[in-house]
């Protein structure tokens, strides 16, 4: 086997918690839209999920104009905006803080090596590829993913998972290649 195959981490972007739980917390206030406010600790349990994330994460998405907070007995979160005027690229952004980690930005190998004076002939790799995956997160709305699981890949671009004979679940076209 090759080092290649042997790597789990080539065969797709990591996820953090953060944002798929942010995203999960965005999804659950877009279709109670129009109800009222949602408690942190009544999404937590509804979509089985930690209450203390949840509660650090609508924090996040409240500073971020994402959620508004309402006090009192009938208080709780709600979407601060239509479901279709916020990006998930707003909502991982505003839960986990960032989109993309560009690893030689945040932990570079050497302080020097990796400095934005020196040529790099790899960084700009990195630099396309959170551009690219910005503009795929900019591109998806709240109210898109407000469907069922097939509508949602015909809307993104995937064909039916059908379709994929021999793909990796959830890999884009792409990567089959």
């Amino acid at each position: 086997m090759s080092r290649w195959t042997a790597a789990p981490s080539l065969y797709g972007m990591r996820i953090t918690t953060w944002a798929e739980y942010g995203l999960i917390c965005a999804l659950h206030l877009a279709r109670r839209s129009g109800t009222g406010p949602a408690t942190g600790r009544d999404i937590a349990g509804r979509e089985r999920l930690p209450a203390d994330y949840v509660e650090q994460i609508l924090l996040r998405m409240r500073r971020a104009g994402i959620v508004n907070s309402t006090r009192g007995a009938r208080g709780g979160y709600s979407l601060a905006r239509e479901p279709q005027k916020i990006s998930v690229r707003d909502v991982i952004q505003a839960s986990e803080l960032t989109t993309f980690d560009l690893h030689c930005v945040s932990h570079p190998v050497d302080a020097e090596r990796c400095a934005d004076s020196k040529s790099c002939s790899i960084r700009p790799v990195w630099m396309l590829l959170q551009q690219r995956i910005d503009e795929v997160l900019e591109g998806v709305k709240l109210s898109d993913l407000m469907t069922d699981e097939a509508a949602v890949r015909d809307r993104v671009g995937l064909p039916p998972f059908e379709l994929h004979r021999g793909a990796r679940p959830g890999a884009l076209p792409i990567l089959q290649e």
